[in-house]
Order: structure tokens, then sequence, then C-alpha cells
């Protein structure tokens, strides 16, 4: 499996500060890239292949990274039109049943309630396997049934589109919060509403800062707060690296806004805050992405 690193270097930066920021992504990625020499100015695009080695202190044994719980995410980016209800029905009729009988599941589906490129879809798709994630398509050309059922959002002519672009990102969920947890009401098809977070870092470093500090407590005050959580990962393979997402469940608005209040309230959560290994200047998160989403009809959570 292979995916695709990229340093844009800066000026003033001299090959041995670019080789140890290097070294620092190949340890914090999992990927084994090798990296040219070249001077400041410089745009390296490093093709680098998952690797499978047993390493000591905080390098991951590949057996751990596979049985671990992953999860792809899509965000599918609509026009309005009837492309809407075509991927609508894509998902419920042929793309989740299908991912279901591959072992793929519980499937999340939203629609952006609150947020950014209206309209757009976003998929959840957990896993505690990296095979059964990337050999999805090949696997889905195989399934007569669903390429049956598929056959009006996949065969659609180039021209009318269902879609404008799918962004796919693959996710690993933190060791202290290891699977995918729908809150009770995804069960009934009751009331609830998503808030889906991400965290960019500065740096490699920082991203790790920011992912120990969820594991110091984070967890604990969003639970007392009132808030479910679905979801807390790094992304491995995708956009705007380092970075982490987390998903928290709630009633609806209100309860969101409330629960977001008792949190910040929180008397741990302004010691954890104004921890020396987290308050830092410039902090640990540089960009916040914050979308509320609602649950399709489909959705399995």
């Amino acid at each position: 499996m292979y995916c695709t690193v990229q340093y844009s270097v800066l000026a003033g930066l001299n090959s041995e500060a670019i080789q140890r920021m290097h070294y620092r992504h190949r340890r914090l990625s999992l990927c084994r890239p090798s990296l040219p020499t070249a001077g400041p100015g410089t745009l390296y695009v490093v093709t680098t292949k998952l690797f499978g080695l047993k390493f000591q202190g905080d390098f991951m044994d590949r057996r751990d990274f596979l049985s671990g719980s992953l999860a792809a995410t899509a965000r599918y980016q609509l026009a309005s039109g009837p492309g809407v209800k075509l991927t609508t029905a894509f998902f419920a009729d042929a793309f989740i049943p299908a991912l279901n009988r591959l072992g793929i599941g519980p499937v999340g589906a939203f629609s952006v309630y609150l947020g950014p490129d209206t309209p757009s879809y976003y998929l959840l798709m957990p896993s505690s396997k990296l095979e059964t994630l990337v050999t999805a398509d090949l696997e889905l050309a195989k399934d007569d049934v669903f390429m049956k059922a598929a056959a009006p959002f996949w065969d659609a002519p180039a021209a009318t589109p269902p879609y404008i672009r799918i962004e796919s990102s693959l996710l690993r969920a933190f060791p202290g919060y290891p699977k995918v947890t729908p809150p009770a009401s995804a069960a009934t098809k009751g009331k609830r509403i998503y808030h889906l977070r991400q965290y960019q870092s500065p740096t490699n470093m920082d991203h790790v800062r920011k992912v120990e500090m969820f594991h110091n407590g984070e967890f604990t005050i969003f639970a007392r707060a009132g808030a479910t959580g679905v979801f807390y990962a790094d992304t491995l393979i995708g956009p705007n690296l380092p970075n982490l997402t987390y998903m928290l469940s709630f009633p609806d608005m209100p309860s969101l806004e409330a629960d977001w209040e008792k949190f910040l309230a929180d008397p741990d959560w302004k010691k954890l805050a104004a921890d020396s290994r987290f308050n830092l200047d410039p902090p640990t998160v540089s960009s916040i992405t914050s979308l509320v989403l609602r649950p399709l009809a489909c959705s399995q959570v």
C-alpha cells in the first residue's frame, strides 16, 4: 500500500533540518520513504510504502496497527439537483448494504446541517482490517447485487455526474477510544445530530501533544458534559496533515450548545488546558474545522 508525502521546503532550511522533519513524519505516519538531497525551495514528492516491521519505543508493531480500529471517511461534494437524490438512493440501496456484506460497519451517512460547501454528504466506514478498506472498490465490483443496485449512480453520464468530487481519508482510532460508538438513539433512528471536528496542528510534535491531551482527560470531560463520543481518530492518509478528527453526538442543537458550555466550564478541563505540557505559544492546534451533521435515513450511526 502506498501513500504520497509532499514537502515544500522553505528558504533557509538546510538539508539536515529537512531530514529531521522528514524523520519525524516517517515515525508518526508509519511511512518509510527515502528523501533525496536538494536545496531550499525544492518541492519533495515522495512515494512511500506502509511497512510492517516491529519497532522499539514509540514505533508501532504492524500487528497492532492492523488489529486496531480503522475507518475510511469520504466527503461527497454534491450539486443541488437530481444528483442529491441519486446519491441518497445509492447509499441506501447499494453502497451501505454492500459494505456491510464486506464486514464494514456500522456505516454512518450524514448531510451537512451547518458548515460550508453544501450540499455535501459524509460517510464513515469503520473496519478492523486495513485490507478490507483499501480493496473495497475491487470487491464491490465482484458483487453482482451491488453492481445492479448501483448502476444508476456508477454508470451516470459524464455530462451529468451525481457528484462534483469525492475526498477520502484513512483514520486510525485513538488507543483510548478504539471503537466507533453510535449513540443509543441510532438504533431506533431517534432524533440526533453530530458535531464533526478536525484539529490541524502546526507540527507533528504539537499533534502528538494534542492527542496526549485527549488521553489525559478529554474523553471523560466530554462524557460528563453530556456529549456522546462516536469516535476519536488520527488521520493517517488525507489532506491537511497532521490532524486528528473526532465526532460527538447530541439530541439537538440546544443540547450541543449547552453541553459545550458545560465542557468549557468543567474545572478538570480548565486544569488540563492550563497544563504546561499543552498550554503552549503558539498553540498545539493551528486550525479547527467544525461541522454539524444530520444523519441520513440510511445511516447506521
